[in-house]
């Protein structure tokens, strides 16, 4: 059955007691959400791709028997070539308590991320919120996940553990606050937060002065200038900086949105016929310039942080 069967015990953690089956390529017309597009970004840039395919096809053949949410890991039964199941087990690195406090500050601030959370959707820009607080809610790489499996393979991930990846990316879309959970929060606790400290906000305004009687202005004098005298910019030295960077301002993180330069520039300018054979060369072009550029971009986020 899909992952959106998946049922909730009163721990707040999700589990599939039947076998889950990946979106099938006939539903691939359907636009994922963007939170799903950028964990398939991850599984996209891996580069043994053979071994992909053959995730891909356990992950429709329906070999995972079992996928359960166990606070910050995710523990899945997936069926190989032995009578007995594998193993998975899956996890990324959570945030301290500490960080949450601040993410919550960060997103009970802006009205927009708060309103939608609470209606239970994920926003658009909520990365921005980890961002100023110097973190990602998202892996910059499949590295980062830390991934287990029983089987003999030496591989990692093997074709058990990329079965699991795809099939998670079917639950993101139908549940975006597993994401949240795997970071260390579910979606009860990031709530809970952002009520508190959105009551404590309202608490804090301030009581609006009033004026008990007319302010007199005072007349401005012709001499006084108006405003401060311009600083001539000496233009060979506008694009320097010579002055220590403070660590925690400078934040190293993907695109929100996840979207490539291509997103920005809009269609190639590619000569056309108007022809089915010319449309697909159109296609095949974009689509391997894009993985270049999110490759590319993969490679000197991890290289920045390295």
């Amino acid at each position: 059955m899909p992952l959106k069967d998946f049922e909730q015990d009163s721990a707040g953690r999700h589990f599939s007691s039947s076998p889950a089956t990946l979106t099938t390529e006939a539903d691939s017309s359907i636009a994922r959400e963007w939170w799903v597009e950028r964990w398939l970004d991850l599984l996209n840039g891996y580069r043994f791709k053979k071994r992909l395919e053959r995730a891909r096809d356990y992950a429709r053949q329906g070999h995972v028997l079992s996928i359960d949410f166990k606070n910050a890991k995710v523990i899945a039964r997936v069926q190989g070539t032995e009578p007995e199941p594998y193993r998975v087990s899956l996890s990324i690195d959570p945030f301290t308590d500490e960080d949450w406090a601040a993410v919550a500050e960060t997103l009970a601030q802006q009205a927009g991320f708060a309103a939608k959370l609470l209606a239970g959707e994920m926003p658009q820009s909520i990365e921005r919120a980890f961002a100023t607080n110097g973190l990602s809610l998202f892996p910059f790489a499949l590295g980062d996940i830390h991934s287990q499996c029983t089987c003999p393979d030496k591989a990692n991930p093997c074709k058990h553990i990329g079965a699991v990846y795809y099939l998670l990316g079917d639950r993101f879309s139908d549940d975006p606050f597993v994401l949240f959970q795997l970071r260390g929060r579910t979606q009860q606790q990031l709530l809970k937060a952002l009520r508190e400290v959105r009551s404590r906000l309202v608490t804090e305004l301030p009581e609006p002065v009033v004026a008990s009687e007319p302010i007199a202005l005072e007349p401005i004098d012709p001499q006084t200038p108006i405003a401060p005298a311009t600083v001539p910019v000496n233009l060979q030295q506008f694009w320097d900086y010579d002055q220590p960077l403070e660590p925690s301002l400078v934040v190293i993180t993907p695109p929100a949105d996840g979207d490539t330069p291509l997103s920005l520039l809009g269609p190639l300018p590619l000569p056309t016929d108007g022809t089915t054979d010319n449309r697909s060369t159109q296609k095949v072009v974009t689509q391997y310039l894009e993985d270049v550029y999110r490759t590319a971009g993969q490679a000197a986020t991890v290289a920045a942080l390295s």
